[in-house]
């Protein structure tokens, strides 16, 4: 293969729902290129794109795909990327990397979610649009309705470029207001004829040329002091207007395939090469450093790691934009993330499944290499000269949906565990890890379909059998009230015995609250570990005198601040460590439920010591029974995650979600347009996304970040200490 020059590449990445042809469209695409010799079928199982076998087992795109196609002497680098929500990390990598979208929207349907939930990622991102309506040859498609509807929900900035002759059962003719010429295809071949308009076409043309000339002059001032002046625009001009336009997302432009029947592809190649900008037309990117990186093969060489699978007969292939200068193969880079060093043995440009070696890659250009040591994806690859440079990783989404993953046979635990790391390089969004407080490995992602997706690959893949389980919810304890306790813990047993009494109070710490100097309140105290229990109560009034202060942040969040308030050395300052060990290890088992405690203030005031008896374990079960019984005393409450919810739903389907957002004790926060914000404790988010995807029949989506912990209700928290009453007799 030639080496494309930076000006002679585009980068593009096919969005939009699922089933919507993104796949057939980047099959036509290789093939109107020369990449491939003959079209694959999703029906045939036999695309360059959707090779894997999961992807031809469901016939849908799963994971991302890197193809290109070569057109007009020029390379177009084209990421086919999965329709539904569950697979919207690699549509982000996909964005991240590319200078355009080419959102597929199909006919015959509303605006689906996908393409929803792809606008708004592109907006996000600042990404240019261009839709390609497809499945035009079908007789329930209308192209009208489809195109009003993208306007009603995306912007008025959509503009027809193009439009269908004869929708439905032998559709074959495109009229393209840039050239006006109609494009009349042979069917199935790509080949077509360019024509005249006819005549009883020409006064809609006309009038839809005019619209588009209008929207393309409103985005630059100097074409539209050439409009006023001349009354319309030449096709040049309105390629200069497309190309200002599509950059600076004004212009949305709308054209028309059949991707089935490969119609209209090539035109959409060209119109990519005429109109999306090249990578040094962009404008330049920013390291986290602050240094500007320009699309210049004569500088030293920088390349961002933006995608990572593991291909059979390959091992780890690492997919990389070049953002500087040349790659060439076995080339030493420095890995900006980590500092370590890495030699690119071989180089290679993939077209879906297909792959070719290659000398160097320039500025702008997409490739891979295999069997690097220490690189990931979000990493980046630079020239000695720039080895500390870093651009700034790709932002994945909060996961949205957790489960308990376990190994039907223990021996593959550790298996499982190298199995699901695995996992996670070649999609970023799927996060596992043992959570000790839970006692459970959980593994978390965009959906039930992504953790279903994740099942298959290790049960057909990797050959372990998992279970799914529900997750449990890592809830947290804490006080609401002061409160004291004594203990002694006294134990002998021949020769040196054990001995040490705890005098303590806690009250809820707060920030910025200031230390107390007293409490009035109860006496509790337990005599001793070894004689019944005793317990006396009555008013009194305790000064302490703050000699020493640990705070200590919990990992958990929250903190624990301990005071020695010890005066006349009544338990030695040596025992002190000892005492605080027994309460930090109640805090990570806490007196309730077995739950991690936060935010607790503990004053040491007094106590007993053995000349001989005494010891530090003694002390360390002193302070954490002492700690135990005065948290029991100190109103506790089970605290629970908080998230925020950001749901994105049709306007006709707003009345339900609210209704099960409520039942699911959510605090409606507000809403704008069609997205509805809420704060919804994690326990009623189990299974949430599938619940709504049944309640709008696919067509909303959400997001969910943590916010906050807050108390349950008292109804929820007398649930969750009768169940955990009844664990733990389980367990005993």
């Amino acid at each position: 293969m030639k080496v494309f020059q930076t000006n002679e590449i585009r980068n593009i990445a096919l969005i939009g729902g699922a089933k919507t042809g993104k796949t057939t469209l980047a099959e036509d695409m290789a093939f109107e290129g020369g990449v491939i010799n003959r079209r694959g079928s999703i029906e045939d199982k036999n695309t360059v794109s959707d090779y894997r076998d999961i992807e031809i087992e469901r016939q849908n795109s799963v994971y991302s795909s890197v193809l290109y196609s070569i057109y007009n002497n020029h390379k177009i680098n084209i990421i086919d990327t999965p329709g539904f929500d569950d697979f919207v990390g690699e549509v982000i990598s996909a964005l991240k990397v590319t200078d355009a979208a080419i959102s597929v929207v199909n006919a015959q349907n509303d605006v689906e979610p996908g393409t929803e939930t792809t606008w708004r990622l592109c907006a996000k991102l600042q990404k240019p649009v261009i839709f390609a309506i497809n499945h035009l040859e079908h007789d329930n498609s209308n192209f009208d309705d489809t195109v009003n509807q993208l306007r009603q929900a995306f912007s008025g900035g959509i503009s027809i470029c193009q439009y269908p002759l004869n929708t439905g059962h032998g559709f074959n003719s495109i009229i393209d207001l840039l050239k006006m010429k109609m494009f009349k295809y042979a069917e199935g071949t790509g080949k077509f004829e360019i024509l005249d308009i006819p005549a009883n076409e020409k006064d809609k043309a006309e009038e839809l040329q005019a619209k588009l000339i209008e929207d393309l002059a409103a985005n630059d001032e100097s074409l539209m002091e050439v409009f006023f002046e001349n009354g319309t625009l030449t096709e040049e001009e309105m390629s200069k207007g497309l190309r200002i336009g599509l950059r600076n997302r004004g212009i949305f432009p709308v054209l028309c395939v059949n991707a089935k029947q490969n119609m209209g592809v090539g035109r959409l190649l060209e119109f990519v090469i005429n109109n999306v900008s090249a990578p040094n037309d962009m404008p330049p990117i920013k390291t986290m450093s602050g240094k500007e990186i320009k699309y210049n093969p004569a500088d030293p060489a920088l390349a961002f790691v933006f995608k990572t699978t593991i291909e059979q007969h390959l091992g780890e292939v690492s997919f990389f934009k070049v953002y500087s200068g040349e790659i060439l193969e076995a080339a030493d880079m420095i890995n900006g993330t980590n500092s370590t060093k890495e030699r690119l043995s071989q180089v290679f440009v993939f077209a879906g499944k297909n792959r070719e070696k290659v000398d160097k890659l320039v500025a702008g250009d997409i490739g891979a290499t295999i069997k690097l040591k220490n690189t990931l994806t979000n990493h980046t690859l630079n020239a000695p000269k720039f080895a500390d440079e870093k651009i700034s990783p790709i932002e994945y989404p909060d996961s949205k949906y957790r489960v308990a993953v376990k190994a039907v046979n223990q021996a593959d635990d550790e298996k499982l565990g190298m199995a699901l790391n695995e996992l996670h390089k070649m999609d970023q969004t799927i996060i596992s890890g043992y959570k000790k407080e839970l006692r459970q490995l959980i593994l978390e992602g965009q959906g039930e379909l992504h953790l279903n997706i994740a099942k298959w690959h290790l049960e057909n893949n990797i050959k372990i059998q998992v279970s799914y389980l529900p997750p449990r919810i890592p809830y947290r304890e804490t006080i609401t009230r002061v409160a004291q306790a004594t203990y002694q813990h006294k134990k002998q047993s021949g020769g040196a015995g054990q001995f040490g009494e705890v005098h303590l109070v806690i009250e809820p710490h707060e920030e910025g609250k200031p230390d107390a100097t007293g409490f009035k309140l109860k006496q509790t105290m337990r005599q001793s570990s070894v004689t019944p229990l005793t317990i006396s109560k009555g008013e009194s009034e305790i000064s302490v005198s703050v000699r020493g202060k640990d705070e200590i942040p919990m990992e958990w969040g929250g903190k624990l601040v301990l005071y020695n308030c010890i005066v006349g050395g009544s338990i030695d300052a040596r025992f002190i460590p000892a005492i605080m060990k027994g309460i930090l290890e109640k805090m990570e088992q806490g007196p309730l439920t077995g739950s991690y405690a936060r935010d607790i203030r503990v004053y040491v005031y007094d106590g007993k010591m053995h000349p001989v008896d005494s010891n530090e374990i003694s002390f360390k079960l002193a302070g954490r029974t002492a700690f135990s019984m005065a948290f029991k005393e100190a109103a506790p409450k089970i605290l629970e995650p908080i998230y925020d919810v950001e749901v994105f739903v049709p306007a006709d389907k707003m009345g339900g979600v609210m209704t099960d957002l409520q039942g699911r004790r959510a605090i409606i926060m507000g809403m704008d347009g069609g997205t509805i914000r809420a704060r919804v404790p994690l326990a009623e988010l189990n299974r949430y996304s599938t619940a709504l995807s049944s309640l709008t029949s696919g067509r909303a989506s959400y997001t969910m970040k943590y916010v906050e912990y807050a108390p349950v209700p008292t109804d929820i928290q007398d649930k969750l200490l009768k169940e955990y009453e009844e664990h733990s007799k389980e367990e005993d």
